[in-house]
């Protein structure tokens, strides 16, 4: 185990070198000036260099790239050229928020997913299966930015039970586990949590189905074990590939959470990508795709890991 734990993260690094390059490069190919929102209009000529020399524009992209990754290696991401505040604490600030809401979000997505899976693949091609079935494919088909205008509508408009948007009472940002804020969350974690249990849900059906038509199941009934040593039988098998999707979809929505973070205005690292973008703030869009990207390598790491643990068929694979 101690062999393939330490092969896999030899395996990881190269990976993450590749990662961090390519973040680089498709953001600075990207067209517009990125000293745009901070100089004035009729800015001149030695105000521009001395920005372009500030923040290391005036260098080739090799020098830029091999700079910025060894300061980033040791933990400095650069300054916000819109805010002027370092990039690391915006982003590790941000990350904070997005991932308590993508741990909620994919909590909700793998119980609901794993239940309605489970009810499907153990009545196979009945209605209770098409029902759970067609309820999957439902939360993958519909746009999840639109779900979430739909649920402030219903639920913060209509209803009045939630809040619509922010992170905390009169939009502060600052985090306290209380009920003040923890209804805040409610409505984007639901929300974010319909594609994640779709995908559980048809993954563990397909899963489930398929361990139940297989032999071992035939003779553990054969021998007369009982319908909960069977499903327990059952769960052992399925969950490996289960762990590994629901890995996958916390990894999805840490960086995938753009469009519900807008729409729920909530401080997290969507949100903040959003207006990286819309500022042209290179800084800080570098840094919060790189650690967002080491966030997913690191997450398929752990994820290898525990689906070791509970099979080692994989690892002698």
């Amino acid at each position: 185990m101690i062999f393939y734990l330490l092969r896999r993260i030899v395996y990881t690094i190269p990976i993450m070198l590749g990662v961090a390059f390519f973040c680089f490069l498709l953001v600075h190919i990207s067209p517009g000036d990125p000293l745009v929102a901070i100089l004035p209009p009729d800015a001149s000529a030695e105000l521009q260099r001395q920005l372009m020399t500030l923040y290391g524009f005036d260098r080739s992209w090799p020098e830029q790239f091999f700079t910025w990754l060894w300061r980033a290696l040791q933990g400095d991401l650069g300054t916000s050229i819109a805010s002027g505040r370092p990039v690391a604490e915006e982003v590790f600030k941000a990350v904070g928020n997005t991932l308590m809401l993508a741990c909620l979000a994919t909590l909700i997505g793998f119980v609901l997913g794993s239940l309605f899976g489970f009810v499907a693949g153990y009545f196979s091609n009945s209605w209770v299966d098409r029902a759970a079935s067609a309820l999957s494919v439902l939360g993958v088909s519909v746009p999840h930015y639109w779900l979430g205008m739909v649920m402030v509508i219903i639920f913060s408009s209509w209803l009045a039970w939630l809040p619509a948007t922010g992170a905390g009472p009169g939009g502060s940002d600052a985090w306290a586990w209380d009920w003040e804020h923890i209804q805040f969350m409610i409505l984007p974690a639901i929300t974010m949590s319909v594609i994640p249990m779709g995908i559980i849900a048809r993954t563990v059906r397909a899963l489930v189905a398929d361990i139940l038509a297989q032999e071992f199941v035939v003779g553990l009934k054969a021998k007369g074990m009982t319908d909960t040593g069977i499903f327990l039988h059952v769960v052992k098998n399925a969950a490996p590939t289960a762990l590994a999707v629901m890995g996958l979809q916390l990894g999805y929505l840490l960086g995938g959470s753009i469009l519900i973070e807008t729409v729920f205005s909530w401080p997290g690292t969507g949100f903040l990508l959003n207006s990286a973008i819309f500022q042209r703030d290179l800084p800080l869009l570098q840094g919060t795709i790189l650690v967002l990207a080491m966030f997913f390598v690191l997450l398929n790491l752990l994820v290898d890991v525990v689906q070791t643990t509970i099979d080692p068929r994989i690892q002698r694979s």
